[in-house]
């Protein structure tokens, strides 16, 4: 494994282990002479390819970190976690106070769908490993938490030598910030946007401005295209007209964000009178738990969000409202029949009891399976979004009769123009932008538009590429 420089004076450098070229596996670690910090710690989902690098060595030693910043608690983000500690990271884990509690859901349920997939595939047989074994397990996660230290919005906090750090609101999901490390000697910045959130969403709080950075790490998920408008009507008739099928609408939905989102809509389509008052069925313990932990962190509120909160009122729940928090409810639930809505993990279908229902129900042309959040290559949810005509299920092919409807203005990804609103915030521009965290079109879209529109030096950050920081250069030849 490669270790830290030894010589007496250490450039400073940007290497992008993950989340360059592709929307997961989130990993940009910063070196310095005198620190080592790694923003973010995510997850490789979808590809096989992709997949395959969590089970690789890691590209650095874990134990020559100083620290761990998170953005988020989305997977994607954090869920490599219990990996690096296993392997020997040690130091301080740093975020917010939501996506510190957020942690100990989503880590937790990460590992037992890891261990739940692996006994499933040996007693089924369908595994090419003998026995098959999870990525990681519960022990392993819970060496994650006493090294968590929540940290608030808007305060500096130092992070390694000669380094402080601060978390602004992204506007994602709970706890979702953007991190800014400051040179405390120079004042220069190195900014990353993590997943930054849209304006004027339900729940939480618009995205905060950042006036400065040196250097910028700006996502590109949504990097090529906006968002409809409609969504709200848009899942009103697709409710709606799925109902007089009498059938079901099956909705795979992120347990974080997702969930909550698509709950407080669907109340107020309720109340509004614009869809029939159906069954809801949420059949994911973790968005259970989530939804009363988006009750406890008021600091993250939007002004509806916390006047409900202070009126008393649930906002997180539908009139015909059902929690299926056991494996004996979700299997109840396959056996009802008529009009009904059933949200369950995992978003992207790669995993979960969403599989469950759907080997159930995909195969009816009365059922909907309605697609709200972005969908990844290599995903179940992608192949759905591609048009295939079967879906392959722990084993199983299964024919695709169902409807299939596509809802991105749900999404709590900005779109491009929301990505430009966030950077416009800025007060002069970066010395130079890489555009992370997105597949190659979006992000090289953004980068484009941002170089035509703002006059950025912007580039697409490349794979597992190490760059020289500028605004370490400029402290390097002065120092000549």
């Amino acid at each position: 494994m490669p270790t830290p420089s030894t010589t007496h004076r250490q450039i400073p450098t940007l290497t992008f282990y993950g989340a360059a070229g592709t929307v997961t596996g989130s990993k940009h670690l910063v070196t310095w002479e005198g620190g080592r910090v790694l923003l973010d710690c995510g997850l490789f989902q979808g590809l096989k390819e992709l997949r395959l690098r969590n089970w690789a060595e890691p590209p650095f030693d874990p134990r020559s970190l100083d620290a761990v910043v998170l953005s988020h608690a989305h997977l994607d983000h954090s869920g490599y976690l219990p990996l690096l500690v296993k392997r020997g990271f040690r130091g301080p884990i740093y975020c917010t106070a939501g996506t510190a509690d957020l942690l100990r859901v989503l880590l937790p349920d990460a590992a037992h769908l890891m261990e739940e997939e692996a006994a499933y595939a040996n007693r089924r047989g369908y595994s090419k490993h003998h026995p098959a074994l999870p990525l990681y397990t519960h022990e392993d996660v819970e060496q994650v938490f006493p090294l968590l230290q929540p940290q608030r919005y808007e305060r500096p906090f130092a992070v390694a030598s000669g380094v402080r750090t601060t978390l602004r609101r992204a506007g994602h999901i709970l706890g979702s910030a953007s991190v800014e490390l400051q040179w405390t000697a120079s004042g220069q910045r190195l900014v990353f946007s993590g997943d930054l959130g849209r304006w004027g969403r339900p729940i939480l709080r618009d995205p905060d401005p950042v006036s400065e950075a040196d250097v910028l790490l700006v996502e590109s998920t949504y990097g090529d295209r906006l968002h409809t408008a409609d969504a709200r009507a848009h899942l009103a008739r697709v409710i709606s007209e799925t109902a007089h099928r009498g059938g079901a609408v099956l909705i795979p939905a992120f347990a974080v964000g997702r969930v909550q989102e698509l709950i407080w809509t669907l109340r107020q389509l309720e109340d509004a009178g614009e869809v029939p008052l159906l069954s809801v069925y949420i059949d994911s313990p973790m968005a259970i738990d989530v939804s009363e932990m988006y009750c406890r962190h008021p600091d993250d509120y939007n002004k509806a969000m916390a006047q409900a909160m202070r009126d008393g009122r649930c906002p997180l729940c539908c009139r015909q409202y059902h929690l299926m928090r056991t494996v004996d409810q979700s299997k109840w639930l396959n056996s009802r029949t008529g009009p009904m809505v059933i949200i369950a993990g995992s978003g992207m279908m790669t995993g979960g009891r969403i599989l469950h229902h759907l080997r159930q129900r995909l195969s009816d042309a009365r059922n909907t399976v309605l697609l709200v959040g972005y969908q990844a290559p290599g995903t179940r949810g992608r192949s759905l979004l591609d048009g295939s005509p079967r879906l392959r299920m722990h084993g199983q092919d299964v024919a695709v009769q169902a409807q299939v409807e596509v809802i991105d203005g749900l999404s709590a990804h900005a779109d491009q123009s929301e990505i430009l609103r966030w950077l416009s915030g800025f007060r002069r521009p970066p010395k130079k932008v890489y555009v992370v965290h997105g597949e190659d079109g979006p992000a090289r879209a953004l980068a484009s538009v941002i170089g035509e529109r703002l006059g950025w030096n912007t580039e697409v950050a490349c794979d597992r590429a190490t760059v020289l920081l500028p605004l370490a250069m400029e402290a390097e030849h002065a120092a000549v």
